[in-house]
């Protein structure tokens, strides 16, 4: 079965367990974002990138020619991950893979959750949920290739990378 950008849901919930985070405070919420806005003024991506633990913003920026649209998908975003303690892209792909309505089946609205890539779950070790990272702007598949860059990168500068 071909599944958006071509994932597995085994597939991504082992990328899930490799970018496990030790900890997660607020300062380390914002070095991710920081390293959001550096990977995507580098590239000049026209995107909005949120870090919130749970549901707090601890940081967002608006990088430049991304819209107030961008800001709409986040909330979206964030509001699947924080249910389902997933990726965005792994719960649009697990409903791929069963064939489903992922809507009908929870009885969400679409409006207000978006499966689509670039929602994140920041898991902790032992705790599971404690954070999601969000990215919005670009193709959805890009959209959460970048989040894992995101969160690798933050890893290796912490000398976690597994």
């Amino acid at each position: 079965m071909e599944t958006t950008g071509g994932f597995t849901g085994e597939g991504l919930a082992r990328e899930a367990a490799v970018l496990q985070l030790s900890s997660l405070t607020q300062g380390e919420a914002l070095e991710i974002d920081l390293i959001a806005q550096e990977l995507g003024l580098d590239r000049k991506f026209p995107i909005a990138v949120e870090v919130r633990m749970k549901d707090w913003i601890v940081f967002h920026a608006s990088l430049p020619e991304s819209t107030p649209e961008n800001d709409w998908w986040i909330g979206r975003k964030a509001r699947v991950v924080n249910l389902m303690g997933s990726s965005t892209i792994h719960e649009r792909v697990i409903a791929e893979e069963q064939g489903i309505d992922w809507h009908a089946t929870k009885g969400l609205e679409e409006e207000f959750y978006a499966i689509h890539g670039g929602g994140l779950a920041l898991n902790v070790v032992g705790l599971d949920l404690t954070g999601v990272l969000i990215v919005s702007g670009l193709p959805q598949v890009e959209d959460h290739l970048l989040g894992v860059e995101i969160n690798t990168e933050y890893l290796a500068r912490k000398g976690e990378q597994q």
